[in-house]
């Protein structure tokens, strides 16, 4: 090997160096955690579609996904950088970039500040400056808060449901500019969400998080009870929340009709899972929660209804539908 090779090859030894087989994109894909990323994109795609006036602005949807996709990918790759001791300890999680060595801490760090950065930075000059904030809480909150909770209260969830629930706050930000009642409906529909998604997940591996040191409810919940009550209470608050956007004018009836049913669908497996706590439950729960959270955007992305852009400066959202079919930019005044 000539010597010009030779320090190219050092150069990448930080992530080539024992790839097991892996390609240097596989790696990547898993230290930012590709396919969260990905749903963090969707959802927040989500709330700019429902926030946007017609036509929809695709050159500023472009840049708050993102935006967005850069922020959530650090995010993965910080909480793993902080994560990775705990990690090895796991037998799901054993394999990943960082306990298996397959990619050094000292470039994880590196890579995780630099995507957080230009994610924000992204997300202020190519979008605005709401929605950069509210992706600095998010990136603050996950990697400073939820984070190190793991390891101390089993509160961890609750709290690290909170910046899992911003990302379609920020898409409705970013169409609007303002922080309202229908963007904060899509922030409960994510948050209520991910608990009894996450409750399936931990009392699957319940001792893989035990024996990590992550405090869990189902790591000091024995019989269950207490993990399933909450994955049915969190199901209920989710169905009245996920009715919200009709309320709202943000949908129209045939989502009120698919919100209705697919709650009922998620709440019944919900209830087999309390009563059964079994891992057979617990797995089909995980599986229903993961069909209903796509079908749910779906119905709202399918049954906006139309809101044209009138001549005022700034304002992308000048017009919402009201009770009656009617929107507010068309009522006269003194009537609101």
């Amino acid at each position: 090997m000539n010597a010009k090779a030779s320090a190219a090859a050092s150069a990448l030894s930080p992530v080539s160096a024992g790839l097991r087989g892996k390609t240097v994109f596989a790696v990547l894909g898993e230290l930012v955690k590709a396919r969260l990323t990905f749903l963090v994109v969707l959802t927040t795609s989500v709330g700019f579609y429902s926030g946007s006036s017609t036509p929809v602005d695709f050159a500023l949807l472009l840049h708050v996904s993102w935006g967005t996709a850069l922020l959530a990918g650090g995010a993965a790759v910080l909480n793993q950088f902080l994560e990775r001791d705990f990690d090895a300890r796991m037998r799901r999680t054993s394999d990943r970039p960082l306990p298996s060595g397959r990619i050094s801490p000292t470039l994880a760090l590196g890579l995780g500040a630099t995507l957080s950065v230009l994610g924000m930075g992204w997300l202020l000059i190519a979008v605005n400056p709401l929605t950069a904030l509210l992706g600095a809480v998010t990136l603050v909150s996950y990697i400073f808060c939820y984070t190190p909770l793991k390891r101390i209260t089993v509160l961890n969830t609750v709290v690290g449901a909170i910046p899992g629930a911003f990302p379609p706050l920020m898409g409705w930000t970013a169409a609007t500019g303002t922080l309202s009642a229908p963007g904060w409906a899509l922030f409960g529909i994510l948050f209520f969400w991910q608990l009894p998604h996450f409750m399936a997940i931990a009392w699957l591996y319940r001792d893989d998080y035990a024996g990590a040191g992550f405090r869990m409810l189902s790591g000091e919940d024995s019989d269950g009870r207490q993990t399933a009550a909450s994955a049915v209470r969190n199901t209920i608050a989710l169905w009245v929340v996920s009715l919200f956007p009709y309320q709202f004018g943000l949908a129209g009836r045939g989502y009120l009709a698919g919100a209705m049913v697919l709650g009922a669908a998620f709440l019944g497996m919900s209830v087999v899972f309390a009563r059964r706590r079994t891992p057979v439950a617990a797995r089909r729960l995980f599986f229903v929660s993961i069909l209903y959270l796509p079908l749910l955007l779906g119905l709202l992305v399918w049954d906006k209804p139309s809101r044209k852009l009138t001549s005022s400066p700034g304002n992308r959202l000048a017009s919402v539908p009201v009770a009656g079919g009617a929107t507010v930019g068309e009522l006269p005044s003194g009537s609101i």
